[in-house]
């Protein structure tokens, strides 16, 4: 397995990590005690607050994310880029995540959004190596 499609993985489990975040709350709980509810899990979820809220918010946009990373590691592949370029970006974009996350949970706006953007240039900088 190449360091690129480890990191695949771990994007792809970056949104059901955030979910269990978000859900924590309710985590040992009846669902009349504010437990969560499994019956209508999202009007539950957007009652949230506080980092369980924003944790919420980060598995949306790690969602949003997946596709594009996706998307480049197939260019990267039709292209038959470098092994080890195209392994630095995907590691560039997991670390990215990861710290967005972080600072997402932290309520960092500013700084997540550099990480955000950091993320998605290593995303379209996929499509372009060779």
């Amino acid at each position: 397995m190449t360091v690129a499609q480890l990191c695949l993985l771990v994007a792809c489990v970056l949104p059901i990590a955030c979910a269990g975040l978000a859900k924590s709350k309710g985590f040992g709980k009846r669902r009349r005690d504010g437990g969560f509810d499994n019956h209508q899990p999202r009007a539950w979820l957007a009652r949230l607050d506080g980092w369980q809220a924003r944790a919420n918010a980060a598995q949306a946009n790690s969602w949003e994310a997946l596709p594009v990373f996706i998307a480049g590691l197939f260019v990267a592949s039709q292209h038959q880029a470098a092994q080890g370029t195209v392994d630095l970006l995907a590691l560039g974009f997991v670390v990215s995540r990861l710290l967005f996350i972080a600072l997402y949970l932290a309520d960092q706006a500013s700084l997540r959004s550099l990480l955000w953007m950091a993320g998605l240039g290593a995303c379209v900088a996929l499509f372009f190596v060779r």
